[in-house]
Order: C-alpha cells, then structure tokens, then sequence
C-alpha cells in the first residue's frame, strides 16, 4: 500500500514539475515513464496517443539511429594481386620472386604475403611452373632481384599464423 502512495506522490510531483518546465525533455521523459509505471493511471486512449508522440523517435534527440554505419567494423582485406588486377604469369619472375624467402628459397604463407586463398594458391602453383620450366631459381633469390621493392614485410605478418 506505502509503494502505490509513493507511486501517486511522484506521479503528482512529475505532472506539476511538467506544468511549471514544459520545454524540458527530460522532465518529459521521465514523466511518461513514471506514468507508464504507475498504476493509478487511466487507460485514457488520448492520453496514451499524446505519451506515444512525445516519446516517438522523431521527437527524441537521443533515440539510436540506424543508418549510421559501425565505426568499429573492420575494414575489408584484398589482397594486392586482386586490387591492382595483376596477371599472374609462370614468365614473370620479377613479381614470382616477392613472395620467396631471399635467405631460404621457399614460398612465403598467405597469412606473410596477406594474399587471398584463390591468388595464394595460383602464386604457389605459378612458381613451381616457372622452377621447372627453368625460369627461377630452386633454392635461392636470384641477386639481382634483391634490391626490389618489398609488397609485404616478412617480418610482421598481416594476419596471425594460422597453426
């Protein structure tokens, strides 16, 4: 019984503070809650019309909107091969030699050369056609590519290892 005392006592103190700051949204706000919440309140089918405009996304500055996209999402990966559109050719040993080690002679990871898994696995099966056709070399970076410079830094790879 003390609850619903209190409940008409905030009631009563909300609808005069709305008469005295009409302009105040918030006091607007927290009248139409306190309102909903009450349970001496009328099922007035006018009243509860005027509750649903004052609180009604268009006249409420701090609604959510939803058009605004995500400032969060990460941004979209491509690989290099795929945005600049480069042919990938068992003859060109230049752009072939980027992705193998100088120090080893192997084929660098896709998650080192941040190629996606289709350019990955064509660079892969094109090096072993240009090593067996003669035009690169099997062990080692031929020295003359080694001033070349780098698509990717072997160091720090783009995305974690996936093992």
């Amino acid at each position: 019984m003390n609850v619903l005392r209190n409940m008409k006592f905030v009631y009563q103190a909300t609808n005069s503070m709305l008469r005295l700051n009409a302009n105040s949204q918030i006091v607007k706000t927290c009248s139409v809650i306190l309102m909903r919440n009450c349970s001496t309140s009328k099922n007035n089918p006018i009243e509860e019309t005027a509750l649903q405009k004052e609180t009604s996304p268009q006249n409420c500055e701090d609604m959510f909107i939803s058009d605004i996209e995500n400032p969060y999402k990460p941004k979209e990966r491509v690989c290099i091969l795929c945005k600049y559109k480069i042919p990938v050719d068992y003859k060109n040993v230049r752009l072939l030699s980027q992705f193998i080690s100088p120090y080893t002679g192997q084929i660098y990871d896709k998650h080192i050369t941040g190629l996606c898994d289709a350019q990955q696995k064509r660079i892969v099966a094109t090096i072993h056609e240009a090593r067996n056709l003669g035009y690169m070399a099997i062990y080692l970076k031929e020295a003359k590519y080694l001033k070349d410079p780098k698509l990717f830094d072997p160091f720090s790879p783009s995305r974690p290892n996936p093992h």
